[in-house]
């Protein structure tokens, strides 16, 4: 069956999974049976211990209809979250948006590393650099009730898909959003216990190389210039003007830009008692370091 046909009416829970995950092996997509998994669900409005218990029961008309369009999306590689709507971070589930960065698993180490960072601290005052989603700052508004985080973004849809997410999880109190590109509308003479940032880091050359998925998502956040250090030495160079006494930059790095980065924390910043954070592949995924 090609993509053309219609899924059979008899066709089980059981019988459709495997089709799809053939179709989408085809197609170059390694998560096949999870993602034919993810979507059926989805489709469904279950979840997918569901389908398990369920493998015998055949679609419904209505159901394979449903289904089908979800399978043409992602066999045009558009990726899992925008066609839910949803993306899971840190245990929360996010609004996914056309045009802002869909939260990836490894940026987990960097709300790790902030909480971390301001767990001594009474009432820990935080500057998101590029908030996105506002993924960030949600899950550390939501893990430390004493923060009081202020996240700048350039792009309006961020911007705008951050204040849905943050109104959403009931932390719209704690966070106050703000239209900037870096430091350039935070308030001169304002300090911070840490400035953090997921910045784009890959370098503009490597980006045509990545799967397709990465087509559906800006390029401005993911485009860190030729080397994919470009954001990041002019982040660096301006954070020490924001940081208070012993406040400290987290920022998410490429997995083999550790020294550089490490080097731009030490001459550009001025920084010092610089640790990395490995990722869940144990590759250095956050950089830290104090004024």
């Amino acid at each position: 069956m090609d993509e053309r046909q219609n899924i059979p009416a008899r066709w089980t829970i059981k019988d459709v999974l495997e089709w799809t995950a053939g179709y989408f092996g085809k197609k170059g997509i390694t998560t096949a049976r999870l993602d034919a998994e993810v979507l059926l669900a989805h489709c469904l409005e279950v979840d997918r211990l569901h389908l398990y218990l369920n493998l015998d029961r055949p679609l419904r008309h209505e159901e394979r209809v449903r289904y089908r369009e979800l399978i043409r999306r992602r066999a045009m590689r558009e990726p899992v979250a925008l066609i839910r709507g949803v993306k899971e971070f840190w245990s929360l589930r996010l609004r996914a948006t056309p045009g802002v960065l869909i939260p990836r698993p490894d940026t987990e180490t960097l709300v790790e590393a902030v909480l971390e960072e301001i767990r001594e601290r009474p009432s820990p005052n935080i500057l998101e650099i590029g908030t996105g989603s506002g993924a960030i700052a949600v899950a550390i508004a939501l893990e430390d009730r004493r923060a009081c985080v202020i996240a700048t973004d350039i792009d309006r849809l961020a911007l705008e898909a951050a204040h849905f997410n943050a109104d959403n999880l009931g932390v719209s109190a704690s966070i106050d959003f703000l239209a900037s590109d870096l430091f350039e509308a935070v308030r001169e003479g304002s300090k911070f216990d840490v400035v953090c940032c997921n910045p784009p880091y890959i370098p503009s050359d490597v980006i045509p190389t990545l799967e397709p998925e990465i087509n559906f998502e800006p390029r401005q956040a993911l485009d860190g210039g030729p080397d994919g250090l470009s954001v990041i030495r002019r982040l660096v160079s301006q954070a020490r003007s924001y940081l208070a006494d012993r406040g400290a930059l987290i920022i998410e790095i490429g997995s083999e830009q550790e020294a550089w980065v490490r080097e731009m924390f030490e001459t550009l910043g001025g920084l010092h008692d610089i640790r990395a954070f490995p990722d869940l592949s144990g590759k250095p995924r956050v950089v830290s370091g104090r004024l």
